[in-house]
């Protein structure tokens, strides 16, 4: 016979176990979302200080933005090789494995004495950040329950917006009042701490049975992920056709002042962290799929009809408004859905996800300055951006009516 004061003492005994380890979970997806925070801020930095650091290193503003090839090159390439490499270990060893490398690459930025040496530090940085966010991905989708992971991530994309809203400011603060070689060692300190914290709070977690490389490539080459990775090279070429050029936008053709487009970008930056965070419950509770459609229509109709809005800056500002919130807002979807696909083989499919995402920038980046150069004007970017989302949504369409018809991607 149960004595009812012992059942009441098993009962919280239950309950406080389960509420610590809730704030394990929590406090895990913090300090994950600031390390990528941290990896986030070491790509983009080094484009609001590139003629600090090329007068520094006597050389050309062109030489010096090589150093954002590199990054991107290396996060695109070194990432699924690396995920490749490394998905049979535990993942904690492979989490505190890829910031360690970050932190040695941060050094070497640190104490590079030649452009090659920093360009090589460049390469180090790009492949371990890109590591490390794929499998804080998976280690998050792995550590909550099936109806939390779309709320999961959007606290760790919260870490890259973070980044874009403060850790560039404060990068170039920091670059202009003590040296640009001072953010990469404020870089390293951080990431150090962090290392130390996951070393205490990351649990045990297995890496995946080695798959043969055959079977990753049949993997990798299913209808509905090549008509997904095609979805997002579309969208982030559409997405960095805009982006790249929005603050010529906002002077040029919506005609606010240096100072005034400051503050729209900080304030836009801020529409997207809210966005993220917003799109990442909203994917739990409405699904990713609905999201994802959702949020493309609004995109490409939002810079579709940007162009329409030139006589009314305050319009121009709102419809640039939604088109952040909206990008951000969707991100959690889709990395949540790429999980959904095949959770065994999330890793994977997350690092080529994010190559096809670095691809995409590249190319909305060049496609844009080429439009610009054509039209001698960036006024036409908002169209062309809206078109690249279309085709976009077009492939994301066909890969849903195909996934219902499959079923399931097997891992």
């Amino acid at each position: 016979m149960t004595i009812p004061g012992t059942l009441l003492q098993q009962n919280e005994a239950v309950s406080s176990r389960k509420k610590a380890n809730d704030i394990m979970k929590r406090s895990i997806l913090y300090v994950l979302t600031l390390g990528i925070f941290l990896t986030a801020t070491s790509e983009l930095i080094v484009g609001g200080i590139l003629p600090i650091m090329a007068e520094d290193l006597q050389i050309s503003v062109a030489l010096a933005g090589q150093l954002i090839t590199a990054f991107s090159l290396a996060y695109a390439i070194g990432t699924p090789i690396a995920v490749a490499l490394t998905s049979h270990l535990e993942r904690k060893k492979v989490l505190l494995g890829a910031l360690l490398v970050f932190i040695l690459g941060c050094l070497l930025a640190l104490w590079s004495t030649s452009f090659l040496t920093l360009l090589g530090s460049r390469v180090v940085v790009g492949t371990s950040a890109g590591l490390f966010l794929v499998v804080s991905f998976g280690a998050v989708s792995r550590l909550v329950s099936p109806d939390k992971i779309g709320s999961s991530i959007s606290t760790l994309i919260l870490g890259f917006s973070a980044a874009l809203v403060l850790g560039t400011p404060i990068g170039i603060a920091i670059s202009n009042s003590m040296g640009w070689r001072v953010i990469f060692l404020f870089l390293a300190v951080l990431g150090a701490v962090l290392l130390l914290v996951l070393i205490r709070l990351l649990p045990t977690m297995e890496g995946s049975p080695p798959v043969p490389f055959r079977s990753q490539l049949q993997l990798l080459l299913h209808p509905v992920l090549l008509l997904t990775f095609s979805f997002t090279l579309f969208r982030e070429s559409g997405i960095s056709m805009m982006n790249t050029y929005v603050s010529p936008y906002l002077v040029q053709i919506l005609h606010y002042s240096i100072s005034e487009t400051g503050l729209l970008m900080l304030v836009l930056g801020l529409i997207g962290v809210l966005g993220a965070r917003l799109g990442g419950h909203a994917a739990d509770k409405w699904g990713t799929r609905r999201i994802i459609l959702f949020s493309i229509v609004v995109l490409a109709a939002s810079f579709g009809l940007l162009p329409l809005m030139v006589t009314s800056p305050i319009m121009g500002a709102a419809f640039l408004g939604v088109a952040f919130g909206t990008l951000f807002f969707v991100s959690p979807s889709i990395q949540t859905y790429l999980i959904q696909l095949s959770p065994a083989s999330a890793d994977l499919l997350l690092s080529v996800h994010s190559s096809f995402i670095q691809l995409g920038l590249a190319s909305g980046a060049a496609i844009g300055g080429l439009l610009i150069h054509t039209t001698a004007t960036v006024a036409y970017n908002p169209w062309g951006a809206g078109l690249f989302l279309t085709i976009g949504l077009g492939f994301i369409l066909v890969a849903f009516s195909k996934q219902k018809q499959a079923q399931i991607v097997s891992g």
